[in-house]
């Protein structure tokens, strides 16, 4: 028992484990004393949640590009890729969410789906129900909320039966784009959650799930891992890979057996009628940063590759050794140490000739690459740290859906579209 005099000062540290992700660069699409417009990888978190904490998108600005108190406008998931837009002011994240919320942006969205999508333009217009927020599940559902997404086929494979589809939701419901595409019968090929079985044969088409809603969360527990949720992001003790040699289709329970049941900090994707936070990132306060000031000219972008790989940043600690040692590698290429120059585009010259670097739009240089092995911690008393777990393939942290154009009434902006949008592209063998 320790006794605390009067005036003592108490502190703890905090020790937690962190999911891995794919060690895949931001790239800044725009950014300006308003605005940051940046192109989203897929495995990224928007912000902290769960057991996402150093490995989201708000951390990894803030910690490394010292863009600092930056306003959520909206959300993308966990494992959808592309455009995300952040307010630097609370003023211009509340006139961007308006018009977010008063339908005033065009959103268009790419993804790759099973099938052969019909050639003319489908318009869905089916109600979209939360079935449940703790899991983060929904479906089409006469209880639902309206809302309309169309889509436009924009090619074929018969090599692999997938097409590639353009996604244009006229409202923003959470995980709308899926949904709809999941009652179409053409459900996202890699999507793993309504892409499975656990809604029926025929995997939700129509509408048609065959069970109640506590039977489908039931067999959703069941079934799925915590990380094949992209509601859930991680957001339980449920580790994303199971222990080696633990049966894969026995009941999820936490690292030390515990029930899937407590609240998740739910992350709602991109969804317009939800709470979108205007709280600034936790990485401190906003700072005035030194360099190349930017243009007012919303058309300009800076497509250069300037962030580095993104795995295991801060102080998490090491979520298994197969898991580090893969990362390891990544982490030591000198390919993201530094970006290219790259010349503003659109109206106006933007930047001009100058060169375009992570000094020049942040104030200070490229972070350090390189694996450090004496950062790497061991707890004893820890039990993941005792477990080895399942390294995570690439695909198992992709998914084919992908944040491509945000047009709203004066600005617009868009991402390069990501190699598996091509017509002919096949995946490649592990």
């Amino acid at each position: 028992m320790t006794v605390m005099k009067l005036m003592c000062l108490g502190g703890r540290a905090s020790y937690r484990h962190e999911t891995p992700v794919l060690a895949k660069r931001i790239r800044l699409v725009h950014v300006d004393e308003d605005i940051v417009a940046l192109d989203k990888p897929c495995s990224l978190p928007v912000h902290p949640c769960g057991r996402y904490r150093h490995n989201t998108v708000v951390f990894i600005l803030a910690k490394e590009y010292n863009l600092k108190n930056l306003r959520t406008i909206h959300r993308l998931d966990r494992l959808t890729s592309g455009l995300l837009l952040f307010g630097r002011s609370p003023k211009k994240a509340r006139q961007m969410e308006h018009q977010i919320r008063n339908r005033q942006v065009a959103k268009e969205y790419v993804c790759r789906v099973e099938g052969d999508f019909p050639e003319e333009e489908i318009t869905c217009t089916e109600p979209i129900e939360v079935v449940s927020y703790k899991i983060g599940v929904c479906k089409v559902s006469s209880r639902g909320k309206e809302c309309a997404t169309s889509f436009k086929k924009l090619g074929f494979n018969p090599r692999t039966n997938t097409s590639v589809v353009l996604c244009k939701p006229h409202t923003g419901r959470m995980h709308q784009i899926r949904v709809h595409l999941q009652f179409l019968g053409f459900p996202v090929v890699n999507d793993p959650l309504y892409n499975h079985v656990v809604f029926g044969p025929n995997k939700g088409k129509g509408g048609l799930i065959g069970k109640a809603d506590d039977e489908l969360i039931r067999d959703l527990v069941n079934i799925h891992n915590a990380e094949n949720w992209l509601g859930m992001d991680g957001d339980t003790d449920l580790s994303m890979f199971k222990p080696l040699g633990e049966p894969l289709g026995e009941p999820l329970g936490g690292p030390l057996g515990e029930p899937l049941g407590r609240e998740l900090d739910e992350d709602k994707g991109d969804e317009d009628d939800g709470e979108v936070s205007r709280e600034p990132s936790p990485c401190g306060s906003c700072e005035d940063t030194p360099g190349t000031s930017f243009t007012n000219n919303n058309s300009t972008t800076l497509n250069n590759n300037i962030v580095g790989s993104l795995v295991n940043h801060g102080a998490s600690t090491s979520v298994s050794t197969s898991t580090m040692a893969s990362t390891s590698t990544s982490m030591a290429s000198p390919s993201g140490s530094a970006s290219s120059a790259a010349s503003g585009a659109g109206a106006g010259g933007g930047t001009g000739g100058n060169k375009v670097t992570v000094a020049t739009q942040t104030g200070h240089e490229s972070p350090d690459l390189a694996f450090q092995q004496d950062k790497m911690t061991h707890d004893p008393h820890c039990y993941e740290c005792k477990v080895r777990y399942r390294d995570p393939k690439p695909r198992d942290l992709i998914m084919y859906l992908h944040a491509w154009k945000f047009r709203g009434p004066d600005w617009s902006y868009e991402t390069e579209l990501p190699e598996w949008s091509k017509v002919d592209w096949c995946e490649p063998d592990d």
